[in-house]
């Protein structure tokens, strides 16, 4: 199977365009017009990541973390990333990472850490601004449902867990087709007035030539008049982190074992436990310190995330339980996601998911 195929049916649940400025999501090594057969899902891409993967003559690797974050001024083999690129291009191996981008869409990384410890009515943390856009358009009132069902095909009209959500109001259009023009309704020359309907709905910004695309191929008139506008809205379901509830309140310690056993730790760092039971649980997969206000403001009970410093502990201040539990730990079921995501789309091709430990972190008990 092409690589690419393969790849853009991850980018179809977590398109590149939702990645952070800073990530370097994407195609590491390899071209998308190559052929595998299997692939290797692994949350850290190493050396012997790669190993594994020639082994199995695995011609993908589906990573978490990118290989590549910053532009590389030589390869020579001096460090382990390096001598994995170096293994990878030799054995004609591709090389891909979905990180950020798949860390703020609903049912990602955070999310499937709310799912692992039984939470319920689960949502986003800290949700998008920017990402949202409106489109106006006006049609025909005869071809309202051929326009309306090609945009939301194309990717609009979705609210949270509402998809083709839409507005539309009856009115009269005019507009008079010069010598050159076709017209759909009307003569040229004469003044004409149609009945239409006033169509509106919103579509994540990195949708909009989809969008406009198909809005174009199914409306019945030669120009189409339409609007986009850019809005303020939070995308209520695209973001990073999430928030969930016990099924019941649970003693505080009985919920940091479970914490514990769920995510595999050999230890979990946490703040003073002044909270005799919880119920609401925020939590960010990864590095979530920056993220704390939010999870405060949420007035969740406890807040798991990773790679909190010493100093920053100190900034709980009785509000809020920090539970650490380490950032390898809070992603290793993201591996889950690209199994599931790719054989949804592909139920026969051959995945594996890496029992290679990458966690370059260790404990001495």
């Amino acid at each position: 199977m092409k690589i690419k195929n393969i790849i853009a049916a991850i980018e179809q649940v977590a398109p590149l365009a939702l990645q952070e400025s800073w990530d370097n999501s994407g195609l590491q090594v390899g071209s998308l017009n190559n052929e595998a057969n299997s692939a290797l899902i692994t949350l850290d891409v190493t050396e012997e990541i790669v190993d594994d993967a020639i082994n199995n003559d695995d011609k993908l690797i589906i990573a978490h973390h990118p290989l590549i974050f910053e532009g590389l001024k030589n390869i020579t083999g001096k460090t382990d990333a390096e001598r994995a690129i170096i293994k990878a291009i030799k054995h004609d191996i591709s090389i891909y990472a979905a990180h950020t981008n798949i860390d703020v869409i609903r049912n990602g990384v955070s999310w499937r850490m709310a799912q692992k410890l039984g939470l319920t009515n689960i949502e986003t943390l800290s949700k998008q601004k920017g990402l949202l856009k409106k489109l106006v358009t006006y049609v025909p009132i005869n071809d309202i449902d051929k326009v309306r069902e090609a945009v939301f095909k194309a990717g609009a009209g979705h609210i949270g867990n509402y998809d083709s959500c839409s507005y539309q109001t009856n009115g009269k259009g005019s507009f008079r087709a010069g010598d050159q023009a076709n017209p759909h309704v009307g003569e040229k020359g004469e003044l004409h007035f149609e009945e239409e309907f006033r169509f509106e709905t919103i579509f994540p910004s990195y949708n909009q030539s989809d969008v406009i695309h198909a809005l174009l191929e199914a409306h019945p008139y030669e120009e189409v008049a339409y609007d986009i506008y850019s809005i303020e809205n939070k995308h209520p379901s695209t973001g990073l982190g999430a928030i969930g509830y016990t099924p019941k309140e649970t003693e505080t310690h009985e919920f940091l074992k479970l914490i514990k056993e769920t995510f595999k730790c050999r230890v979990i760092r946490h703040t003073e436990i002044n909270k005799a039971k919880v119920s609401k649980i925020a939590m960010l997969g990864g590095s979530g310190s920056t993220y704390l206000n939010e999870a405060i403001a949420s007035n969740a009970d406890i807040f798991i995330t990773a790679d909190f410093k010493y100093h920053q502990f100190f900034d709980a201040d009785k509000r809020i339980i920090i539970v650490d539990i380490g950032h390898y730990e809070s992603e290793q079921f993201t591996k889950e996601l690209f199994y599931e995501i790719v054989t949804n789309k592909f139920s026969k091709f051959a995945l594996r998911l890496s029992d290679v430990n990458t966690n370059p972190v260790n404990y001495l008990f």
